[in-house]
């Protein structure tokens, strides 16, 4: 019998770029094992100050309008109090509070229960970390 919780860390190349990176393929990957068909919750959680996870169209247009939204609303600048690394690395740090660090979904049947356009992203802005973990929870 599956285990009621089941954990994976996730390793995630997003580069020197910023980034919005599909996750879906992994966190269904992941159910297949860890759900054994059963329903349930995943929970996606990055571990970092500087990224976020969204639930966002991609391949659109959507995750490319996502990030120049972000730089409307955080510009890479030197307005922060928090001055390390890049310039505007303070917005990166700011990300976290308009795309939280995690994201809870229904898991029925084994299934992810996404929107017929929705998907599991990492956004990532911080172009001075160039490796993400990301951390995927099964509970059912």
């Amino acid at each position: 019998m599956p285990e009621a919780f089941t954990t994976r860390v996730l390793n995630v190349a997003t580069g020197t770029a910023e980034a919005v990176t599909d996750l879906t393929r992994e966190c269904e990957k992941f159910l297949e094992e860890a759900a054994a068909g059963r329903d349930g919750l995943l929970h996606v959680f990055v571990p970092h100050a500087t990224a976020g996870i969204a639930l966002i169209e991609t391949g659109a247009g959507s995750d490319h309008d996502l990030l120049a939204a972000l730089h409307v609303l955080l510009p890479a600048d030197d307005r922060y109090q928090h001055r390390h690394g890049s310039p505007g690395h303070g917005r990166d740090h700011v990300l976290p509070a308009l795309v939280p660090p995690y994201a809870t979904l229904p898991v029925i049947g084994g299934r992810l229960e996404l929107g017929t356009w929705q998907s599991v992203c990492l956004v990532d802005t911080n172009k001075d970390n160039v490796n993400r973990q990301v951390r995927l929870s099964f509970l059912g």
